[in-house]
């Protein structure tokens, strides 16, 4: 079984994501389809299928959330000593060599990754071009819009 890395962060939220599957949405499915079946023949019942499709997807999210949170690899940067090279849970300070301006991401686990936030996966094309780089680098990342060079200016362990 593979280890999935994330921050303890994004553990968090997966373990809140499936307690509210848990906990509220599929007690209210069940209920759903209690009252659907109240209404008489479930073979033409559109709110019992709607129910029914509606239960199918949430134990199906449970799974995935179950699966998740067995395989995660809980990764705090409080364990890691600091130092210049960019490693999974880091923050990257990068100067676009295009553009000259200067951005910021975290490197976190693929479920976590928020580009609006600036949180990249680290199985992201720029995330796989950072991960192991350190202060000075220049790193070439294929996007959509091209290639892109940056220059590593900063990495934060927080």
């Amino acid at each position: 079984m593979d280890r999935v890395p994330m921050t303890p962060e994004g553990h968090r939220a997966l373990e809140a994501e499936l307690k509210r599957h848990l906990e509220e949405l599929r007690p209210q499915i069940v209920k759903d389809i209690e009252e659907a079946r109240a209404h008489g023949d479930i073979s033409e019942n559109s709110e019992y299928e709607d129910a029914k499709h509606r239960q199918a997807l949430c134990e199906g999210r449970i799974a995935e959330l179950k699966g998740k949170l067995a395989r995660a690899e809980i990764i705090r940067m409080e364990d890691l000593e600091p130092s210049d090279r960019v490693v999974f849970g880091t923050t990257v300070e990068l100067e676009d060599q295009e553009t000259e301006e200067t951005v910021r991401y975290r490197i976190v686990g693929v479920d976590e990754a928020d580009v609006s936030r600036g949180m990249i996966s680290f199985s992201s094309p720029i995330g796989r071009a950072l991960i192991g780089r350190s202060v000075g680098d220049e790193v070439q990342v294929r996007t959509p819009g091209g290639l892109r060079s940056f220059i590593i200016v900063d990495v934060h362990y927080q």
